[in-house]
C-alpha cells in the first residue's frame, strides 16, 4: 500500500509538472485549452473552471492537455485561438514546454536536496586508493590490485573517489586509460567502460578495516556479544584483511556456525556465531551477522547559490548519462532487461519513500530528467515527434499534408503501444521470476 501511494504521488507530480508546461505556454500564446488531464481513461474527478475542464483520470500512466483546433482544419487555422492558427515556432515552444518544465523541476528538486544537510562518507573526498577488487569485475580484468592508487583518467588528475566516479561515468561506453601508482611506479591500464558501469561500478572499493561499526539489535552478532570497535582478525581460521572480505566468507558458511577471532582492547577473544538466513526476492539466500562497516560520515552544507550550481550540474550530468543509456539501448550495448515500466517506477518510488523525503525528492528529480528526454525522442505521439513536424512546416513554409500526418500518427501508435507492451511485459516477467519490482543492476 505504501509503495502504491508513493507511486501515485511520485508519478502524479511529474505528470502535473509536464502538462502544466504545455498548458501555461499555450495560454501565454492565446491558445484555448479545453481539457487538462492527469491520467488517461474515464475521469475520476472532473471540474470546469473558466473555459478549461480539469480532471484526474483512472490510468495514472501519463496525461494530456487538449487544445482547441488540434485536429487541424482550414477553419481551425482561421480562428486566432486555435492551436494550428499559431505559427510553427509557437507550436514548437508549446510542445517543448512539457520537457522543459521537467528539466526545471529536476533543478528545483536537486536544489532542495543540496540545500539540506547531507551526510556523506568521508572516504569519497580521499585519494582513490584501492582497498578491494571485486572478482570478475572490469577492474579485476584489467589488473587493478589492492593498494593501487589511481592518479589520473585519460591524463586528467584524480584527487578523490568522488572525482574518479564522475570521470568514469562521463566516459561510459569508451575505452579510457587509468594511470595507477603501484609500488612507487606509474602503471597505465586500459579499460573499456561498458554501460554496466552506471549501475555496477568499476568493481573497486576503498580500504575499510575489519572493525565493527554498529551491531544491530536482535541479530546473531549482538546475541554472542560482538561490540562496536571489535576488530575481526579471522573467520574460521581465514585471515581477514579488510571489511570487504567478511561478506564473502560469511556467505560461504551457508548458515553453519562460524568461529570469529577478534581483538578487543588489546585482548584476543574467540566467539562462535550462527549467521542469520535472509531470503531475497530472487529466491537466493544471504547470510548475515547483523554488523555494519565503520564508515565515518561528514555533514555537508551548501548556501543557496552553491546548491543551485550543484543542482544544475546534477541535472546536466543525468541528462548526459540518460542520453548515453538511450544510445546504448539503440546500439545494443545496454540490455533491454534494464528497462523499467510502471512496476519498476513504483518500486523506485517506494524504495525512495522509505529513505525519507529528501531521497524521495531526489528520485523525482532523476525520473523527471528521464521523462523529459524520453518525450523529446522524435517519435510520433511524443513531444519530439510534434516538434519535428512543426520544424519541417516552419522550414518548408507550408502545412504538412493531412495524409502524411495521419500515417505519421498511425506509425506512432504502433511504435508507442508496442514499446509500452514490451516494457510492461518486462516488468511482469521480472516480478514473476524474481519477485523484484526494480531491474537488477
Amino acid at each position: 500500500m505504501e509503495t502504491l501511494l508513493a507511486f501515485l504521488v511520485f508519478i502524479g507530480i511529474l505528470i502535473l509538472v509536464h502538462e502544466f508546461g504545455h498548458f501555461i505556454v499555450a495560454k501565454a500564446f492565446g491558445v484555448k485549452v479545453e481539457v487538462f488531464s492527469i491520467g488517461f481513461g474515464p475521469p475520476l474527478i472532473r471540474k470546469k473552471l473558466g473555459e478549461t475542464v480539469y480532471q484526474i483520470a483512472l490510468l495514472p500512466l501519463g496525461g494530456y492537455v487538449k487544445m482547441y483546433g488540434e485536429e487541424d482544419s482550414p477553419e481551425a487555422r482561421q480562428d486566432p485561438r486555435s492551436f494550428y492558427a499559431k505559427p510553427p515556432w509557437q507550436r514548437i515552444l508549446i510542445a517543448f514546454a512539457g520537457p522543459l518544465f521537467n528539466f526545471l523541476f529536476a533543478i528545483l528538486a536537486f536544489w532542495v536536496v543540496y540545500l539540506s544537510p547531507q551526510p556523506v562518507p568521508k572516504y569519497i573526498f580521499e585519494p582513490p586508493k584501492v582497498g578491494y577488487v571485486e572478482p570478475k569485475s572490469p577492474a579485476a580484468e584489467v589488473g587493478l590490485k589492492e593498494g593501487d592508487l589511481i592518479v589520473a583518467v585519460n591524463g586528467v588528475k584524480v584527487h578523490s573517489w568522488e572525482q574518479l566516479d564522475e570521470l568514469l561515468r562521463e566516459d561510459t561506453g569508451k575505452e579510457v586509460t587509468l594511470t595507477v601508482k603501484r609500488d612507487g611506479k606509474l602503471v597505465q591500464l586500459k579499460v573499456k567502460l561498458s554501460y554496466d558501469l552506471l549501475k555496477k561500478g568499476l568493481g573497486i572499493l576503498p580500504y575499510l578495516p575489519p572493525v565493527v561499526g554498529e551491531v544491530e539489535k536482535g541479530y546473531p552478532a549482538e546475541q554472542v556479544g560482538l561490540k562496536p570497535g571489535d576488530r575481526i582478525l579471522e573467520v574460521n581460521g581465514i585471515k581477514v584483511h579488510s571489511w570487504w572480505d567478511l561478506p564473502k566468507i560469511i556467505q560461504q558458511s551457508e548458515g553453519k556456525p562460524i568461529k570469529l577471532t577478534i581483538e578487543r582492547n588489546g585482548k584476543i577473544l574467540t566467539l562462535t556465531v550462527v549467521p542469520k538466513e535472509i531470503k531475497l526476492p530472487n529466491r537466493k539466500v544471504r547470510y548475515i551477522l547483523g554488523i555494519s562497516a565503520p564508515i565515518e560520515y561528514k555533514e555537508i552544507h551548501h548556501n543557496p547559490l552553491e546548491a543551485l550550481k550543484l543542482a544544475i550540474d546534477r541535472t546536466w550530468f543525468l541528462t548526459v548519462m540518460t542520453v548515453k543509456v538511450l544510445w546504448g539501448l539503440i546500439t545494443g550495448q545496454v540490455s533491454v532487461k534494464t528497462l523499467g515500466g510502471p512496476l519498476a517506477i513504483a518500486g523506485f518510488a517506494g524504495e525512495a519513500a522509505k529513505l525519507g523525503i529528501i531521497p524521495f525528492i531526489a528520485a523525482m528529480g532523476t525520473l523527471s530528467v528521464q521523462l523529459a528526454l524520453f518525450n523529446l525522442i522524435p517519435l510520433p505521439l511524443l513531444d519530439g515527434g510534434l516538434i519535428l513536424l512543426f520544424l519541417i512546416e516552419w522550414i518548408t513554409g507550408r502545412p504538412i499534408p493531412n495524409k502524411v500526418r495521419e500515417w505519421w500518427f498511425k506509425i506512432g501508435v504502433v511504435i508507442i503501444v508496442s514499446l509500452m507492451l514490451f516494457i510492461i511485459s518486462q516488468d511482469l516477467i521480472r516480478v514473476l521470476t524474481t519477485g523484484k519490482l526494480l531491474p537488477s543492476p
